[in-house]
């Protein structure tokens, strides 16, 4: 029986005609496209390994696909991790069978295992009340960023690229919104309330009377008058919720579950939710309800005779 060498990374000729596809045709990002490759990789190596047929395509069978996944399982991959590379395998079989080199995918009896919802990390009402209001922010430039990142985050619900990426040609003080380009350049408007429009207000004129701004476009700059950058942003956030918070998760995005949380929780309407956080799928935004959910029953546990 002639053994199979594992030829080069990506040169197999089945998986690089695949990331050419991902890269040429479906324009994939770099990093997306070495996940796929990593998982591929992965994949084929342990059919070899383990004396699998490997060539043709079309002796690859749903068994060899499952021992594998039982495999990962077993070393403590998590479901979620797992999932990605059921998708990566799902896509690239269904790239065979349409380019004609195998005529039915295996990937048709795979089940993916059920990941657990995760319930989105928030700051308490109460917290945030503390942060804003009773929290202080030194008087300087860096103090001002400071407060107007987690105003904006937390009034806003915005994404952390959103955030740095905003233009002060997208606020619109008069109508009390801000344009913000989101995932997949999908654009939205998220309303504010006068408060924050006056607080953006003096930020921008202070900005220009105060600093040889450098990225003149940017809203948001450092003391050097530059737009700010994704690390710096995180550990400001990180810095101010560790003073009202336990949380063991301090990132922008908790800003972002928490407008969300609160939101929901004051009864707001779902669907207004998902339109303010730029998601695309309801699903995404139902999430939140299970917070509310939890909440209730927690009231429910303390006050009813019979709990």
């Amino acid at each position: 029986m002639a053994v199979f060498v594992m030829p080069e990374k990506s040169d197999i000729p089945e998986i690089k005609s695949f990331l050419d596809f991902l890269r040429h045709e479906k324009r994939y990002s770099p990093h997306t496209v070495l996940a796929y490759s990593t998982d591929l990789e992965q994949f084929f190596k342990y059919l070899v390994e383990n004396d699998y047929p490997v060539s043709p395509l079309g002796e690859i069978t749903a068994t060899y696909i499952r021992s594998w996944l039982a495999e990962l399982m077993e070393n403590r991959l998590t479901a979620k991790s797992v999932n990605r590379k059921i998708s990566t395998l799902q896509s690239f079989f269904r790239f065979h069978v349409k380019a004609g080199l195998i005529l039915v995918t295996p990937m048709e009896p795979v089940i993916a295992p059920k990941i657990a919802k995760r319930l989105p990390v928030f700051v308490e009402e109460n917290q945030a009340a503390v942060l804003f209001n009773e929290a202080s922010f030194s008087d300087d430039w860096e103090g001002r960023t400071e407060r107007m990142i987690l105003e904006l985050l937390y009034a806003t619900g915005m994404r952390l690229s959103e955030l740095i990426n905003i233009r002060e040609n997208q606020v619109d003080m008069k109508l009390l919104h801000i344009k913000v380009l989101g995932k997949g350049n999908k654009e939205r408007i998220i309303p504010i309330d006068a408060t924050m429009r006056d607080s953006i207000e003096v930020y921008i004129n202070r900005k220009w009377e105060q600093l040889d701004v450098v990225d003149k476009d940017f809203m948001l700059v450092n003391k050097k008058g530059k737009k700010l950058y994704p690390k710096f942003v995180y550990l400001v956030v990180k810095k101010h919720l560790a003073l009202v918070t336990t949380l063991k998760k301090k990132s922008p995005h908790v800003l972002r579950h928490t407008f969300a949380t609160h939101l929901t929780n004051q009864g707001a309407n779902l669907n207004a939710v998902k339109e303010l956080l730029g998601h695309s799928s309801l699903a995404s935004t139902q999430v939140y309800t299970h917070n509310t959910i939890e909440r209730l029953k927690e009231v429910y546990r303390k006050a009813h005779p019979k709990a």
